[in-house]
């Protein structure tokens, strides 16, 4: 829906007693798309000090007023006798939240009632009414409603355009009178008759001339009273095919904001931040589209089992279950595993011995033999990888019962490094709740030295990049800047220096200190001239014992889901899960190995 679009406006749910979650589900949306958020309130019977209280309670929500992405307030359905300019500037005098500057009124729109008037089809639609008459329903409005139990001399004065006059079906008295204003250009919305009685035919006769200047009859069951009470009821919103009524309010919601600021704030470049839940949308999205075959060696394991299912069944991609068919269909029976049409389950032991030969052939210059390649293909993972090397399938997912070592061994056995790579690395999406950032190594390289972390820099941006991430790369250190020397210090210094005269349009920076990188506050402190730190996205460790300790510290103590370990730098993709994975973790994990393929 944003393409193309300069502005986009998502509108949140309004807190009711049946909807109280509103608030939550508000908030989530508006991180989930990195979104400003303006404030929308109706002043109720309360002072204006009690107003301002309350707004500031709803923007505290969002992170409070001073969060640069809570903008301000628009006061809806303003009820006063003076001029919104005159009741802006006593709100703002009253408002502490207006005088700071952050946070700003927006725009004062008086109250109109006309503009709530539904189209008195609509009201026919909400109440299930008969047609008796439809008339000019489609484009007649009500802003009114009259229970019509007096005599006709006392209901006649109140018959003015835009009144639904409601009367039984019996008051022939009202129902004639109702005519004669209706054939005398009164515009009423219309007549609506209760208690599911209808005139005598010889009355209809008579207002036939009513009739055909379009005024609308409708017919319900219920009585007067019970009408009453659901027409107070009646949902005020704008239907989707009410184009007019929506133009209308359009135009005067517009004539009452702020149009300067908008127009400011609509034509500052804004840089967007990639939240968890875009990131997981784009990435099935580009699985979907590009419709890779993956092997899971561990095809027997229920969680794998599912998350092929899973997968298969949405189109993230091809999988291909090595094991046997039967134990497969058990586990999918003992937990209720639908096998979605298509999913491929293949017999290693009736494969096999079609990869002896290639594989003796790949690891000619170690002195593999067919005995040897025999006995390292009882191992499903081999198995896996020589179907990689061959090209049968695209890439590879394995770890629910294997360990690191025997998923990535034969990976850089016989797939080896990608052209240009001189090692292979890893990295984590680290899925905060306001956005992704991309933590590596933290799996592989136990002490690169400062070209080895170079190298890790540098493929740790190119997987931001790919995945919709704009790499600022941090090389973290236990210092910022030239505060501190010594050996490690002077490695993530020189690491920088090699990875930007590789890559000089790369935005990277170190030695810096994780909160230097990470914290706007701490950064205009420690690093005040550097284009990454505060900001980073991609944050490189020099070493794996801090990565490592770095990546579970985080993942356990904040609010924050890990995917991966991604590895970069092989030849084709294959992928480690991590310990204690569950479905998800596999199914996005499978997602993520298809667009590296």
């Amino acid at each position: 829906a944003a393409i193309g679009k300069d502005v986009l406006i998502v509108e949140g749910m309004v807190p009711t007693r049946s909807a109280s979650y509103a608030a939550r589900v508000n908030l989530h949306l508006a991180k989930s798309l990195d979104a400003d958020v303006i404030l929308v309130s109706a002043p109720e019977n309360e002072v204006l000090a009690e107003l301002s209280g309350r707004v500031e309670l709803q923007a505290q929500l969002f992170g409070g007023p001073k969060d640069p992405k809570v903008l301000g307030v628009i006061l809806n359905k303003v009820k006063t006798d003076e001029s919104m300019e005159a009741f802006a500037s006593r709100m703002k005098e009253h408002s502490p939240l207006l005088r700071s500057g952050d946070f700003k009124l927006l725009g004062c729109i008086p109250f109109q009632p006309e503009l709530n008037a539904p189209r008195t089809r609509d009201v026919a639609d909400l109440m299930g009414a008969q047609i008796l008459n439809a008339g000019d329903y489609e484009t007649r409005r009500m802003t009114k409603i009259i229970i019509c139990a007096r005599t006709m001399r006392n209901t006649v004065e109140l018959l003015k355009p835009g009144v639904l006059v409601v009367t039984p079906g019996d008051r022939d008295d009202i129902i004639l009178a109702v005519s004669l204003a209706a054939m005398n250009g009164v515009p009423l919305a219309g007549l609506l008759l209760t208690s599911d009685t209808l005139p005598d035919p010889r009355i209809m006769d008579l207002c036939r001339g009513a009739l055909q200047a379009g005024l609308p009859v409708l017919s319900v069951s219920t009585g007067s009273y019970d009408t009453a009470n659901q027409l107070n009821g009646l949902n005020k919103e704008i239907p989707i095919d009410d184009r007019e009524r929506a133009e209308i309010i359009t135009d005067f919601v517009a004539s009452h904001l702020d149009a300067n600021w908008l127009h400011q704030r609509c034509g500052t470049p804004r840089e967007m931040r990639l939240s968890p839940a875009v990131f997981r949308y784009q990435l099935i999205q580009r699985a979907q589209a590009a419709n890779k075959r993956i092997v899971l060696p561990e095809g027997s394991e229920p969680l794998t089992v599912q998350a092929a299912a899973i997968c298969q069944a949405r189109g993230i991609a091809r999988c291909v279950l090595l094991a046997k068919p039967a134990d497969v269909e058990a586990v999918a029976r003992a937990q209720g595993i639908e096998l979605p049409p298509g999913l491929e389950i293949l017999d290693p032991d009736l494969i096999r011995e079609r990869y002896v030969e290639p594989m003796v052939a790949l690891r000619k210059s170690k002195s593999l033999n067919a005995p040897m390649a025999e006995q390292q293909l009882e191992d499903t993972v081999v198995i896996g990888t020589m179907m990689l090397a061959l090209d049968e399938v695209d890439g590879l997912v394995s770890g629910v019962i294997h360990s690191t070592a025997n998923t990535i061994r034969p990976a850089l056995q016989l797939i080896k490094t990608a052209p240009g790579c001189t090692l292979v690395s890893s990295v984590f999406f680290m899925l905060f709740p306001e956005e992704v950032l991309v933590y590596g190594d933290c799996v592989m390289n136990p002490h690169p030295s400062a070209s080895e972390l170079a190298e890790i820099a540098l493929q740790s941006a190119d997987s931001a990049a790919a995945f919709g991430i704009t790499p600022r790369v941090a090389m973290i250190s236990y210092s910022s800047g030239e505060s501190a020397s010594g050996e490690e210090v002077e490695k993530v210094r020189e690491a920088t220096l090699l990875a930007h005269e590789q890559q000089h349009s790369l935005l990277i920076d170190g030695p810096l200190q994780y909160d230097a990188a990470a914290n706007e506050t701490v950064a205009r402190q420690l690093a005040p001239n550097s284009q990454v730190a505060g900001r980073a996205t991609v944050f490189v460790f020099p070493d794996l014992n801090t990565g490592n300790t770095t990546h579970k510290a985080v993942q356990r103590s904040a609010d924050c889901v890990s995917l991966g370990p991604m590895l970069q730098g092989l030849r084709k993709p294959v992928n480690d899960l991590p310990r204690g994975a569950q479905v998800d973790d596999i199914v996005y994990t499978i997602a993520l190995t298809a667009i590296q393929a």
